[in-house]
């Protein structure tokens, strides 16, 4: 404790050490385009992208959808394996995508 029953404060966050990425600029809509699904096959995702596809189709009826059946994956923990494919998501044609629990 400081003088005068003030109190020192540490900031709880560290030092930014990497430089601020801006997001990439959000559709303005999804008609007509390819939205890919990915997913890290922890919580219910077979159910919550079959939901997540029939609301947004309902919603633009003319978005296409890359399931995530269709990613390779790494075997043990089954994430996209982006290393052996780096350029599968242009590859797939994905305008944009739906990362499912944790991805």
């Amino acid at each position: 404790m400081a003088k005068s029953g003030m109190y020192e404060v540490v900031w709880p966050r560290g030092k930014r050490v990497a430089p601020i990425i801006p997001f990439a600029k959000r559709l303005h809509t999804l008609n007509g385009k390819t939205v890919c699904e990915l997913w890290d096959y922890e919580f219910r995702g077979k159910e919550i992208f079959s939901l997540l596809e029939t609301a947004l189709r309902e919603r633009y009826p003319d978005v296409k959808f890359v399931s995530w059946t269709e990613f390779p994956t790494d075997g043990d923990h089954r994430f996209p394996d982006w290393e052996a494919h780096p350029g599968v998501l242009a590859e797939k044609g994905c305008d944009a995508v739906i990362t499912g629990m944790g991805c």
